[in-house]
Formats: structure tokens, sequence, C-alpha cells
């Protein structure tokens, strides 16, 4: 069967949502452009991870460029969206592989992520990009810089709603650990 590759350059819209209860969540990659509307499953990790990146990439980006690339350095509030995601909710895929770019010709991060193989998954293998009108189904996004920021922002601010707060300083605990700047170094 061949490839479905969903495109959107600069969406009107391109967010992680969740659908159900702290602990019983599900993750999705959304976009929509022109009232299409695609959705893809994930991991909770898979989102915070492509967040942390995208930071990463800006970062590395903006540095790169010596502060002339159109990157902010944080969200800009007046763009933050905070809707549910948009419905019908329809699953096209879930995620296996994701990867970032920043493409410096246009001046926008391109995101990818590919549907999970099911063979990769059975055998325990890691999943491969495979660019041929065979391989999986992809969703590939083109994001400016304000918007790649956006995005990071609520999939970090998402992933952290789901974690119970430090009775001390109010950040969200981390399964890990959490070193509170309020009680003089108390781990909790």
């Amino acid at each position: 069967m061949p490839r479905q590759v969903f495109f959107y350059d600069q969406p009107e819209r391109f967010v992680a949502g969740t659908v159900g209860q702290p602990g019983a969540r599900a993750f999705y990659l959304q976009a929509s452009a022109r009232g299409r509307i695609t959705s893809v499953l994930l991991e909770k990790n898979q989102v915070a991870a492509l967040a942390e990146r995208i930071e990463e990439v800006l970062d590395e980006a903006l540095r790169r460029s010596g502060g002339d690339a159109a990157i902010p350095a944080t969200a800009p509030k007046d763009l933050l969206d905070t809707a549910p995601l948009d419905l019908p909710l329809e699953q096209e895929f879930r995620v296996g592989t994701m990867a970032l770019a920043w493409d410096s010709v246009d001046a926008c991060l391109v995101v990818e992520a590919q549907a999970l193989v099911e063979d990769d998954e059975e055998e325990g293998e890691e999943a491969v990009f495979r660019d041929d009108d065979d391989g999986p189904d992809m969703l590939r996004v083109r994001l400016t810089g304000a918007m790649a920021r956006v995005f990071a922002k609520r999939a970090l601010d998402l992933v952290a709603a789901g974690r119970k707060p430090c009775p001390f300083c109010n950040l969200p605990l981390d399964p890990e650990g959490h070193l509170c700047p309020r009680a003089n170094g108390y781990r909790r």
C-alpha cells in the first residue's frame, strides 16, 4: 500500500493535546489548515522528547545565526494556543519515529512523525525512516520559529499538567525526583 504523507506548510494550528484524565490520558499531535485536520497518537514521553528537542534545535539555530534568525527566545504570549484538540478526533496512525530539522533557507522547523511499523514493534527493533512510496505513513509539518516555540511550550505544559505539584514551590514533581528551590535543596 502506498505511503500517505500528511503535509502541512505553515499550518493554521499545530498542537499536542490529550484525551482522558491524568494517569489514563492519550496524547496526540494535531495539525490543521483550511478545514483539514490530521491527528496522530503518540506516547507521553514522545511528546516531552519532541518539545525538549524542538527547544534545543531552535536555540542552536538562533545561536548559529548570531541572533539574526526569526526565532523568538520564548513563546510569544499572543500566539499561545490553549484550545482543546479539534474535532472530529480521528487517529491516522500511532507514531513510531520522529525527526526534526531547521531549514535555514526557508527559516522554518521541519517536524516529521512516522507511523510505527508493526514488524519493528514486534521484533523490538528501532523504526527507521524509509524515503520511498511504500514506507509507513508520515505527518510532516513546517513551522515558523514562533509557532515552533508555542508548540514546545504547550507540549511541555501538557506533560507537566499530569504531575502533582510540590507543596513548597508548586512546580510539577518529576518522577525521577524534584530538587525544590524553596526548601533548601529538599529532594522529594
